[in-house]
């Protein structure tokens, strides 16, 4: 006798619980160690759909990461250059003071210490 291949065969579905969201490392650091609240991916501009990587609203400052510096990525692009031009520039114009960075800067002590010193607005060559 053969199985009746009109029943349709149905899935289990696993029930999971809900996983809270992964929190960033660079904006837990800024809580931490600068006391202060880092957006990450903050939309800045109220047309354009350009985000910050990372934003410190409160002081107006960001945070650019810059990655494929060594492969080629859409920041070393001319189109992608180009439009990286036309954001910060519009950005500083809003009184944004945008820093960059590359992937392998982001956690590391010189990138704190620029930060720390944009917030405090304290430049010492």
């Amino acid at each position: 006798m053969k199985a009746d291949k009109s029943i349709a065969k149905t899935k289990k579905s696993r029930q999971t619980a809900a996983k809270p969201p992964l929190r960033d490392v660079f904006t837990v650091i800024c809580k931490t160690d600068l006391k202060v609240d880092c957006v990450k991916e903050f939309k800045f501009h109220p047309v354009r759909k350009w985000r910050f990587d990372y934003a410190v609203p409160e002081h107006k400052i960001a945070l650019e990461v810059e990655g494929g510096v060594w492969t080629g990525g859409r920041h070393t692009s001319p189109k992608g250059f180009l439009g990286d031009i036309e954001k910060y520039n519009t950005a500083t114009l809003m009184g944004w003071r945008v820093f960059r960075t590359t992937p392998d800067d982001l956690y590391k002590k010189k990138t704190l210490d620029l930060m720390k010193s944009a917030i405090l607005n304290d430049f010492t060559p």
